[in-house]
């Protein structure tokens, strides 16, 4: 799998409270050439403290995501947050504006865990 520093979003960001991603994609810096690509999220440090961690990818038309609207989504549980676990391979959907982040949202008070998350072509995987 190739993974394009462009597109990564999350690099064994840490998450112990609700968050965006440490990075946003801007599809214009990108030519706009995604085709088939696919979002994928893993767990790089086992998350404890936290009841359920809610991933979402956002899109908004301004960098400053003050109208963020949700492209996808997915709840896990606290048993599914363990590191080396693939949570999340989902086709990024179409109707992507300009920028697009990550978001996490915490339920409970998380005191450990890290995340990936990133856009791939999945040819490798």
């Amino acid at each position: 799998m190739l993974i394009d520093s462009t597109l990564v979003l999350s690099n064994k960001q840490a998450v112990t409270a609700s968050c965006a991603s440490e990075h946003v994609i801007d599809q214009t810096a990108a030519a706009d050439a995604h085709n088939h690509l696919t979002v994928v999220a893993l767990v790089d440090e086992d998350f404890a403290g936290l009841t359920s961690l809610k991933i979402s990818l956002q899109t908004d038309s301004q960098s400053t995501f003050a109208s963020a609207a949700e492209l996808l989504s997915a709840t896990f549980d606290a048993a599914d947050l363990k590191a080396g676990k693939p949570l999340l391979k989902m086709v990024l959907p179409a109707g992507a504006l300009r920028y697009i982040r990550g978001y996490y949202t915490v339920s409970g008070s998380a005191s450990a865990g890290k995340i990936s998350l990133f856009v791939t072509d999945l040819a490798d995987m």
